[in-house]
């Protein structure tokens, strides 16, 4: 009788237990780029020009701006706020230029003189004549 020998198996390491995979973080969405032209629709826009006018002219006259600027025209004026007695003022917005003009009295009597020049973005009082 022969004697067989059963050899022992060889010791087998554990099955490495199954894990589950980390949770994939979200990714951000990045916003595109904005166009140029959408950019420079972002830009502030330029700080605003101030007019201001020490002349009495009146009870019941009003004073104009006519010249060469945002809303301004050679042909026909901008009323001007009557502020006090012998006061008048006016904003321009957008000047990116100087702003050229005359003073009117009821947008038909010229101011004398040479045209008023203010840089954009100044205040300027004028003394107009008539």
């Amino acid at each position: 009788m022969k004697k067989t020998t059963k050899k022992a198996a060889a010791p087998t390491a554990a099955a490495p237990k199954a894990t589950k995979a980390p949770a994939k973080a979200p990714t951000k969405k990045v916003a595109a780029a904005a166009p140029a032209a959408r950019r420079k629709a972002e830009q502030p826009e330029p700080p605003a020009t101030f007019i201001s006018a020490r002349v009495d002219i009146g009870f019941g006259n009003h004073l104009y701006l006519r010249g060469e600027g945002p809303g301004l025209s050679w042909d026909h004026g901008i009323a001007m706020d009557c502020i006090a007695a012998d006061g008048w003022a006016a904003t321009i917005k957008g000047a990116t230029a100087p702003v050229v003009f005359k003073v009117l009295i009821n947008d038909v009597t010229w101011c004398t003189g040479n045209d008023y020049v203010v840089e954009p973005g100044q205040s300027v009082t004028v003394t107009p004549t008539f």
